[in-house]
């Protein structure tokens, strides 16, 4: 029923397939970028790497095979040398995962909610005239941020003065004197 040549296949030979196969998939997925990658389980999700990834189920297959091969060269049974094989892949790839999860996080972004500036002092860059609109200049964390503003209460506003912002309305900003 099976044939010979798998028949004649060790433990060790079936490990060493397996982490060898995970391996190959690794290095196509590192030079092919995230070509297999559009499919993961966090598709419509922007929380970082999927534990599901292409490249952190290589390093888990490769892991696994290579724990398991190792394990049979120490004369574990064929379940004993697996189960080495999934706890080293579930090592590795745990790694991996929050080693990508790290670097997810360090990224910055530029993107500034409305709602960001709101409470915040600013100072006047364009006088703001009565009924019209001016530019305000604040610092959001480690940014300098312009908006165009109006008062309030409609009156004029002369440059160099500190406002507090009180709305957001899109790119425009109400602001009232300190």
């Amino acid at each position: 029923m099976v044939p010979d040549f798998i028949a004649q296949l060790s433990t060790f030979v079936v490990f060493i397939g397996i982490g060898s196969l995970g391996f190959l998939f690794l290095l196509i997925s590192l030079v092919f970028g995230e070509i297999f990658d559009s499919h993961d389980l966090d598709h419509d999700f922007d929380h970082g790497p999927s534990f599901f990834s292409t490249r952190i189920l290589s390093v888990f297959v490769t892991a696994f095979g290579g724990f398991g091969a190792v394990g049979t060269q120490y004369g574990l049974t064929v379940l004993a040398a697996s189960g080495v094989g999934f706890a080293g892949g579930a090592v590795f790839a745990s790694l991996i995962y929050y080693f990508a999860q790290f670097l997810y996080n360090q990224q910055a972004t530029t993107q500034l909610r409305t709602q960001d500036v709101i409470g915040l002092t600013a100072r006047v860059v364009v006088s703001i005239p009565a009924g019209g609109v001016g530019q305000v200049r604040c610092r959001v964390g480690d940014e300098m941020v312009d908006r165009i503003a109006k008062a309030k209460d409609g009156s004029a506003i002369a440059e160099n003065t500190v406002v507090r912002i009180e709305e957001s309305l899109g790119e425009m900003v109400v602001v009232r004197p300190e």
